[in-house]
């Protein structure tokens, strides 16, 4: 009997956005009884929105722990090994890609059990996309540092890479967000440009690209919402 897959299921990244999700990918969910999640609620929110007919109640979820490596236990594995497959899901988005479960990939990959990265919503590379800036050459920065010198530091950094053709993609925790853009403001040159991605798949989805100057003239309404920050040329 062929050993079961590890299917990387994407989660919306807006709420109800469901179109953004593949048709193809509610059979797999429909076909799966067997979840490793981010957080159980969410998951099991989501997988009765997709296919609302699946008996939730009789899935098994195992949520991740960030802090430690990733094992699974006996009776996962020998689930797997009897050909059922497991679905690995995130709060929000593609698992993976600033979001945990590399290591149940890892094990995965590692135990020779097949890995199917699944296609779905991503706000950093939907950003990329619409923000006009190089897409062969990027960089995701992920969360800028804390501390106020090294993040300045950093900025300067990204704001050099990317006047020279390399795209530089970071966030922050969508409460520091007015935080992060007045600090571009001021610390970035009036002609660099900086493309802002707010509420990215949803009915206010906001995205453009403006020099620092323009950016100077208005301030989007991205408090409190996710958003994805670009740096390009």
């Amino acid at each position: 009997m062929p050993k079961g897959k590890l299917y990387l299921i994407p989660n919306l990244i807006a709420e109800n956005a469901v179109e953004t999700i593949p048709v193809y990918i509610l059979k797999i969910i429909q076909e799966t009884d067997i979840y490793i999640v981010e957080n159980i609620k969410p998951a099991r929110r989501f997988i009765k929105l997709m296919v609302k007919e699946k008996d939730i109640d009789a899935c098994t979820f195992i949520e991740l722990n960030k802090h430690q490596q990733y094992t699974f236990d006996e009776l996962q594995l020998s689930e797997m090994l009897q050909g059922k497959n497991i679905g690995l899901i995130s709060d929000a988005g593609t698992p993976c890609i600033a979001d945990p479960g590399n290591n149940v990939v890892q094990l995965a990959q590692e135990m020779n059990i097949t890995v199917v990265p699944l296609v779905g919503p991503n706000s950093i590379l939907m950003a990329l996309m619409a923000s006009g800036f190089n897409g062969q050459l990027f960089t995701f920065n992920g969360y800028l540092p804390i501390e106020e010198n090294e993040r300045k530091k950093k900025i300067l950094q990204m704001e050099n890479f990317a006047k020279n053709g390399h795209t530089q993609i970071f966030m922050d925790t969508p409460y520091r967000n007015k935080k992060l853009f007045d600090e571009l403001l001021k610390i970035c040159k009036y002609d660099t440009l900086l493309c802002v991605a707010c509420n990215i798949s949803s009915s206010e989805e906001f995205i453009k690209t403006l020099p620092i100057a323009e950016w100077k003239k208005r301030q989007p309404e991205i408090n409190k919402k996710p958003t994805i920050f670009l740096l390009g040329k």
